[in-house]
């Protein structure tokens, strides 16, 4: 038994030892930027987390500046005053996958040192299941984009955000009456919220796909970054792993983080960044 404990230690240590020395070694973030630009959806652009049906761009967990969410903006701002000023949120409220490129080219446009991105939910999260964008047009979207960001910004660092679980939609608002109704009379996420309460075979399924299809969006995600080179660095699915709760979603919409979960969004993504 002590042998086979023995060998089993050693062949774990070679293990170990194969994968540091043969992962990729991520490029350290270097100084911090002195600007900076958030591209994605709603999400980015703070919908809801300040006002009925508006943008709210200053709680927004990348850029924004207010002091109730300490976006990445101001936490790199502690350390890099010059940043001050110098955040934009290029992201659009409704924005899909195939609205990135053009985002990217108002990021080289501002001279961005350091991009954010977070992007698919709206890809997913469609009238119906058949509205879904394809995983292949995704991917496609998705590099199109980071190209323009390598071509026009080939120093900026650059930061894929997974995007979050829109399962956990369902599952932390079913049994909320006023979530139920807001999903149905604003015709939120469809694709998954639509009969929220059922337990048939077929809505057990077909949310399970809109999950999937965010689970393979993400792995997309995380291929392009890595292909994209040493500037861009993935989440590791940070946010998408994180079991956000109904008290962190606007209270209008039951979709969109508020001030709580843009604060969370935050906490959780920033240190998996370059965390300068």
């Amino acid at each position: 038994m002590t042998l086979v404990r023995r060998a089993l230690a050693t062949l774990a240590g070679v293990t170990a030892l194969v994968l540091l020395t043969t992962a990729p070694a991520l490029a350290a973030p270097g100084p911090p930027p002195t600007s900076m630009a958030s591209l994605g959806d709603s999400i980015t652009r703070g919908f809801n987390a300040c006002g009925w049906y508006v943008d709210c761009t200053s709680r927004s967990f990348s850029t924004g500046d207010d002091t109730t969410v300490t976006s990445h903006y101001l936490r790199i701002r502690r350390v890099e005053p010059t940043i001050n000023g110098r955040n934009h949120n290029a992201a659009r409220t409704g924005a899909k996958s195939a609205d990135l490129t053009g985002q990217a080219g108002t990021a080289v446009s501002q001279g961005a040192g350091y991009v954010t991105i977070l992007i698919g939910a709206n890809d997913a999260c469609t009238g119906s299941e058949s509205g879904m964008t394809s995983v292949a047009t995704f991917r496609a979207n998705i590099d199109s984009a980071l190209n323009r960001l390598r071509t026009g910004l080939p120093n900026a660092r650059v930061f894929v955000i997974s995007i979050p679980d829109v399962h956990r939609l369902w599952t932390v608002g079913k049994d909320s009456g006023s979530a139920r109704t807001a999903w149905s009379l604003f015709g939120i996420c469809q694709s998954l919220l639509a009969n929220p309460t059922s337990t048939a075979q077929a809505d057990v399924d077909r949310r399970n796909r809109v999950r999937q299809r965010v689970v393979d969006f993400n792995g997309q995600l995380a291929a392009a970054c890595a292909a994209y080179g040493s500037n861009c660095r993935y989440d590791g699915n940070a946010v998408f792993g994180y079991p956000f709760a109904l008290s962190q979603l606007s209270g209008w919409d039951y979709f969109h983080p508020n001030a709580a979960g843009q604060q969370v969004l935050a906490n959780v993504s920033y240190p998996a960044g370059f965390a300068w």
